[in-house]
């Protein structure tokens, strides 16, 4: 594999690790616990966070169909953290087939993105597959120190 890919996916591994970390030993309730109106809870965050990640890195950028309903992420509720986990280890699996997979060369080549009906090159797939991903570890992160405080106030 070659260096950059090697790097890419060091940097997955990390933020994957870090999620582990943050939601390690959670309470079922802790997961469907929203901080706030028109928040999401860590459930509905992983659900989105892993489905968005496959996505783009995988159909996108790999070529391999997840068949994703978007939508559906943002109804997870009454989900374990281990299910929730699993598909973060589905998300990384992934990652470390396609990224084994890819040239240099293929960094350039255009995807069709159909939920955007845009599109993007495969190296523009992957670095947005990462930048999502750490966007919602940093959610995770917040959410689970606003459930760490509730109620000390």
């Amino acid at each position: 594999m070659e260096q950059v890919f090697q790097d890419l996916l060091q940097r997955f591994e990390t933020i994957h690790k870090g999620i582990e970390t943050d939601v390690a030993e959670l309470p079922a309730e802790a997961l469907d616990w929203k901080p706030g109106a028109d928040m999401n809870s860590i459930a509905i965050i992983l659900a989105h966070t892993a489905g968005s990640w496959r996505y783009w890195v995988g159909d996108v950028a790999g070529g391999l169909p997840s068949g994703r309903v978007r939508a559906e992420e943002f109804e997870t509720f009454k989900v374990s953290t281990a299910e929730m986990l699993q598909r973060l280890n589905a998300a990384l699996d992934t990652t470390r087939q396609v990224l084994s997979q890819l040239d240099l060369s293929r960094l350039v080549e255009v995807r069709t993105v159909g939920m955007l009906n845009e599109e993007r090159t495969v190296g523009w797939a992957l670095l947005h597959a990462l930048e999502h991903t750490a966007l919602h570890a940093g959610h995770i992160q917040v959410t689970r120190q606003l459930w760490d405080q509730r109620g000390q106030s």
